[in-house]
């Protein structure tokens, strides 16, 4: 399977996260439990796993520093980020930009 590029994650309708990390990542492990637990009050959102890292143009494009970043899009544009949450709160705002 090819890697997804930003043309397909533009081309896409309807409310999407795109979460940005590595299977190693510490804080995305960390934030894993509270990730599953907003993803579950929004079941008609799209949850797309991006392993980045060096050479992955996908998260460069969306200007991906820290993991985890998820990003929120709809209708392949975004409306809002989380970068490296450290409470569901904080997470929770930014999937408040999806309903």
């Amino acid at each position: 399977m090819s890697e997804l590029t930003r043309a397909d994650v533009d081309a896409w309708t309807g409310a999407v996260v795109l979460e940005f990390g590595t299977p190693t990542c510490t804080h995305c492990l960390a934030a894993r439990p509270m990730i599953a637990r907003l993803l579950a009050e929004f079941p008609d959102v799209r949850h797309v796993q991006v392993e980045d890292g060096s050479g992955k143009p996908l998260g460069r494009s969306f200007q991906v520093r820290l993991w985890p970043t998820l990003v929120m899009l709809r209708d392949g544009q975004e409306v809002a980020r989380s970068v490296r949450p450290k409470s569901e709160l904080q997470l929770g705002r930014a999937f408040d930009a999806l309903r």
